[in-house]
């Protein structure tokens, strides 16, 4: 009432004088300014509850006392009285059951913790909630609360919290307005619905953690933004690692590819790379649908800008641009393109993540608080055309396999469809003529862009800079759907301004005449650099916190879901208690991923290629499942029915290999002088089958034909059989290697080691390893900069120290058992 001052108020009802009273009047003002826009109460509540005035009545609370809300009375049933001040509308008096001293909840977009140190000040007992539909609850830790306690909020929900002795206190606050205590309480977060986002929720969901994904916007769940395609060189052996372990790009891919390819099947079964192109409309539909029939697992859609944190550094939780907190232990940040992230087209820039949708702001400023280093990074988009205006004549088609390969090792998610053809074209001298006139009208030409762009995926004015020497560069056009009109213009991203960009496009035999429906633009974005991260990626600074995906550098829709559920993995985990996660290097090509990500100081996106591991005879794609889906049961993402699946998978392999082991043929067989033509290897004596395979140019299909195969096998196991038998010799050479390697590889190193106490240490790798912290040897030797007579250098110290402490440990154990004798064994002290 704008008649009567604070204190006339407080003194005409009553009000005990405080010595918070100015601090109190300057909230109720800021407060009062806002009241205007929240929600009224809807006519019918829960308890017919319905008072004179919403805002009021809620605002009122923090000025009554004790005795005058709830007067005391000894039996439960008995009446009190809730009383409305004047100024705030009509005086009405509701009567409802009277509650005795409780715990005090309080929330709302101003300091909640001076009204609820208010209230405790007062002694009120009052569980209530004043928001505007966006506020989550902060907690006031305040008093006893042996009985029940009212909650009443804005949104329209008046109840009774169930009692709770001293023994149960509630450890999590809840959604204010909401019909379930610990609605914003969650296990774990995932903020952003990309493929990393998408496999992080799920993983972490299937694993029975209540799970949260929020994303800017719930209609573009795991769009592609760029190629709509899966897999390729070393990504599709990321995309069978991921199936393997009970992840979900593979098995949308199976059900919306457009085309598919195994590319360098010349070459060795450690290169075959599966390709398909995807319908990008049907692919976002298909995850959103997993995402939404999911247990456990919940939607929203928001603007993550904080991440809460507790007393310990830990998380707690995230705040979102309207002011919602929403709880958990575990959060995983997966932001994609979208933190700062800016379009460039020409000269001419957009706040933007990615076309047509807005980029995130605040969060990289608030990482930066928490003393997270980052940095920017580009990449960037070709322009797409109208099918309808390209003349196929003039291009190479492009058609998919006759045989169908899958990503998942589930056959319930292959699906037959039809392939549709893409096609080949390439630039001509007009286009590098075109590119090289203009190239100071391009963002990282022209200067106004510095971000590093992708190596391995560069532009076209990149490429035409970079390889002078070549007179033409290849060019596929692929199908961006079935009912759509687009081509996607494949090696044809470009930052060059609009108004040139068609006449670029046009270059091109067979588009001399096409329409363009989007333009390509460029996009640079902020990222946080994964050295920061441990190999679970949680990150080092905060306990509870991961990064995944484009966060931390990398490239690609397969690198993104590879890192997601790892980071899905351990968040659950992290959230029940149990210990992370980490696949070794050696074990997968997610693992390699993850190792290069937290071990060297990457500053271009970071591609996957399967040079980049060393062992990629051992981590083909035909044996992820047997690498890794032991793993996936364990931790619970291999249900029944796929883990029979894969058992049967094995034992079928298996016997098959002794029974080509066993199987003898004659020199007079038939097989025999058919063999001896296709590998140019005359057979002398009696043959076993299995050796027979061993023979260049030598199939498991010669065995079909000539009765001697199995027709109780799938084509994936005589694949595997082969595979294993073909480079027995190899595989075995390689896992002797790894064996003698390991030992040394995984020595641990001391989490508090000073290696700037190591002087035998060159400065560089003092500071690079200071900086990394590597958690082994073999991850030590990784990081540029870091030599290998340092890495002798840091086993000789270690070796050192380990000397003194046995020693120092030694001298202890006989000074305390006198005459008797200590002995060591295996590292191990027995005393005698």
């Amino acid at each position: 009432n704008d008649s009567l001052s604070l204190s006339q108020q407080c003194k005409k009802f009553g009000f005990l004088p405080s010595p918070f009273s100015a601090m109190v009047a300057g909230h109720l003002r800021y407060v009062s300014s806002f009241s205007s826009s929240l929600p009224s109460l809807p006519k019918h509540l829960p308890l017919q509850y319905r008072p004179a005035n919403a805002t009021g009545f809620c605002l009122c609370f923090p000025f009554a006392s004790l005795s005058r809300v709830f007067p005391p009375h000894p039996t439960k049933r008995k009446v009190g009285t809730i009383v409305i001040p004047p100024w705030w509308s009509s005086f009405r008096s509701h009567r409802l059951p009277a509650l005795s001293p409780a715990r005090c909840f309080f929330s709302g977009s101003y300091d909640a913790r001076l009204f609820g140190f208010f209230l405790g000040w007062h002694g009120c007992d009052v569980c209530m909630a004043v928001h505007s539909g966006f506020s989550a609850p902060v907690t006031a830790k305040l008093g006893s609360f042996s009985r029940p306690s009212l909650f009443l909020s804005l949104t329209g929900n008046a109840r009774y919290l169930p009692s709770l002795g001293a023994s149960s206190r509630p450890s999590s606050s809840f959604v204010a307005g909401s019909s379930e205590l610990d609605e914003e309480r969650y296990d774990v977060i995932v903020v952003g619905g990309g493929h990393a986002g998408c496999e992080a929720a799920l993983a972490a969901a299937r694993m029975g953690a209540k799970t949260l994904l929020l994303s800017l916007n719930l209609d573009r769940i795991a769009w592609q933004p760029c190629n709509p395609a899966v897999g390729g060189p070393a990504k599709s052996q990321l995309v069978h690692e991921v199936d393997a372990l009970g992840g979900e790009i593979g098995r949308i891919a199976d059900r919306c590819y457009l085309q598919k390819r195994v590319l360098n099947k010349s070459k060795g079964p450690a290169v075959w790379a599966l390709r398909a192109q995807t319908d990008k409309r049907e692919y976002a539909a298909e995850m959103k649908k997993v995402l939404e029939r999911t247990e456990n697992l919940h939607m929203r859609e928001g603007m993550v800008t904080e991440v809460l944190l507790g007393k310990n550094d830990n998380v707690e939780g995230v705040k979102s641009f309207f002011g919602v907190n929403f709880f958990a232990p575990a959060v995983v940040l997966t932001t994609g393109t979208f933190m700062n992230g800016k379009i460039w087209v020409g000269k001419t820039s957009l706040l933007a993540g990615r076309a047509g949708e807005s980029s995130s702001t605040g969060l990289t400023e608030h990482l930066q608080s928490l003393g997270f280093e980052t940095d920017r990074l580009k990449t960037g988009t070709p322009a797409r055309v109208d099918i309808r205006t390209v003349d196929f004549t003039k291009l190479e088609p492009q058609p998919g396999d006759d045989e169908v390969r899958w990503f998942s090792f589930d056959p319930d998610a292959h699906l037959e469809r039809e392939q549709m053809c893409c096609y080949l074209t390439r630039t001509t001298a007009a286009t590098h003529q075109l590119i090289n006139d203009n190239l100071h009208e391009t963002p990282t030409y022209g200067g106004w862009v510095e971000a590093k762009g992708p190596r391995y995926c560069p532009s076209i004015e990149d490429k035409i800079v970079r390889f002078k020497d070549k007179d033409s560069h290849q060019i596929f056009l692929e199908p961006e759907g079935r009912t759509v009109p687009e081509l996607y213009v494949q090696g044809f991203s470009t930052g060059l301004p609009e108004r040139l960009q068609l006449g670029l496009l046009r270059t091109l035999p067979g588009m001399e005449k096409c329409a363009m429906l989007r333009p390509a633009y460029a996009v640079e974005y902020d990222y946080l650099p994964a050295h920061q991260c441990y190999r679970t990626l949680m990150t080092r600074k905060v306990e509870g916190l991961f990064f995944s995906g484009q966060i931390n550098g990398t490239t690609g829709y397969e690198e993104a879901a590879a890192q997601g559920i790892v980071a899905g993995i351990n968040a659950a985990r992290l959230s029940s208690g149990k210990s992370l996660v980490v696949l070794e290097r050696e074990s997968s090509y997610i693992g390699t991923l993850i190792d290069d990500l937290a071990t060297k100081d990457l500053r271009e996106p970071y591609r996957m290629l399967t040079s980049r591991s060393e062992h990629r005879l051992l981590l083909r794609a035909d044996n992820a499942d047997t690498r890794l889906t032991p793993l996936g049961r364990e931790i619970g993402l291999i249900d029944d029915r796929l883990w029979q699946h894969y058992q049967t998978k094995q034992a079928n392999i298996k016997e098959e290999k002794q029974r080509l082991q066993k199987i003898r043929i004659p020199v007079t067989d038939a097989i025999a002088e058919e063999i001896t033509k296709l590998s140019g290897q005359s057979i002398k004596n009696m043959i076993t089958l299995a050796t027979l395979l061993k023979r260049p140019h030598v199939h498991y299909d010669v065995l079909d034909q000539r009765g001697y195969g199995n027709s109780c096998l799938s084509f994936e196991e005589k694949e595997c059989v082969e595979i294993d038998i073909k480079y027995e010799g190899f595989i075995m050479r390689q896992l002797n290697q790894l064996e003698l390697m390991s030992s040394k590889q995984h020595k641990l190193i001391p989490k508090d080691l000073d290696y700037y106490a190591i002087k035998t240490l060159s400065l560089e790798a003092r500071e690079k390893l200071e900086k990394v912290r590597p958690e082994n040897i073999g991850q030590a030797s990784r990081i540029g900069g870091v030599n290998p007579a340092d890495i002798s250098a840091l086993l000789i110290y270690l070796e050192m120290k380990r000397r003194n402490a046995r020693k120092k440990l030694q001298d202890e154990m006989e000074g305390c058992h006198g005459k008797g004798s200590v002995e060591y064994v295996d590292d191990q002290i027995s005393v005698a």
